[in-house]
């Protein structure tokens, strides 16, 4: 049977605190079988190398900082970041990337800290896990710098222009989708542009516990996204692009392994 591999799960949020191992079997009930844990904060990395230890056989993990976190990172701190990149290994680098939407960082902390991400990703041959948001100039101005030397590159929780996205696969960059696709109300030229992503090109996500997906028939009371709601939100991108269910499932679980060289 056909298993998706969920990009997006940011396990260490207090809202998983509580029941994350039956969010797991709830998940793998549900075909989703593989789980990229995401890093937003180094102040998170030791709980989640935890969950990443209690599930091991089942997922991966990320070091990195968000742009929402920019403000923690300087020159030792990046030295710190350096070392826990020699010692654990991650899948990927980031979630790093540019917000100027909520700007809870500052411009120049936000470039910052992102370039010297960027670094350490081609320091370790190791892929960049990215989020823009509001910033697309200055994103692509910063990846286009080293477009010759990062090693691969994914822009997870794609909601751009189609202008936006041919950008991002003109660098050869992978395209992270979510359940932000399952709102036709507002998504008209998302909706329409993933049309337009390689097969080769395309991972899915949830980006739990966030993005649930506006028309899943039946929501939790407590509104949390999840990766066993995954296979919704791929029917919802196979009807989009006009493939099969399974053929997509299998599709993004190929690129995504391949994504992580593993």
């Amino acid at each position: 049977m056909s298993c998706l591999f969920d990009i997006a799960c940011n396990f260490s949020s207090e809202r998983f605190d509580d029941d994350l191992l039956e969010v797991i079997e709830r998940a793998k009930l549900n075909n989703v079988s593989k789980f990229l844990i995401i890093s937003a904060s180094l102040s998170d990395f030791p709980k989640l190398h935890q969950i990443y230890t209690n599930y091991i056989e089942d997922s991966f993990f990320t070091i990195g900082t968000h742009p929402h976190h920019a403000n923690e990172i300087n020159k030792d701190e990046i030295q710190i970041m350096r070392e826990m990149i020699k010692l654990h290994n991650p899948s990927c680098i980031g979630e790093t990337g540019l917000d100027f939407f909520r700007n809870h960082s500052t411009y120049d902390e936000q470039i910052y800290a992102f370039e010297e991400q960027i670094k350490l990703s081609i320091e370790f041959d190791k892929p960049l896990y990215l989020h823009q948001r509001d910033a697309h100039k200055d994103f692509i101005s910063l990846v286009r710098k080293y477009k010759n030397d990062i090693p691969k590159a994914v822009v997870h929780c794609f909601t751009g222009t189609h202008k936006e996205l041919e950008d991002y696969l003109e660098l050869g960059f992978y395209i992270g989708l979510t359940g932000w696709i399952c709102d036709e109300r507002r998504n008209i030229e998302l909706r329409e542009s993933i049309k337009s992503i390689p097969l080769d090109k395309i991972m899915v996500e949830t980006d739990s516990p966030f993005l649930i997906p506006r028309n899943l028939e039946k929501k939790p009371k407590n509104n949390r996204n999840e990766p066993s709601f995954l296979p919704h939100i791929v029917n919802e991108i196979a009807t989009l692009v006009g493939l099969e269910k399974n053929e997509l499932t299998d599709i993004t679980y190929k690129n995504t392994i391949e994504f992580l060289n593993k």
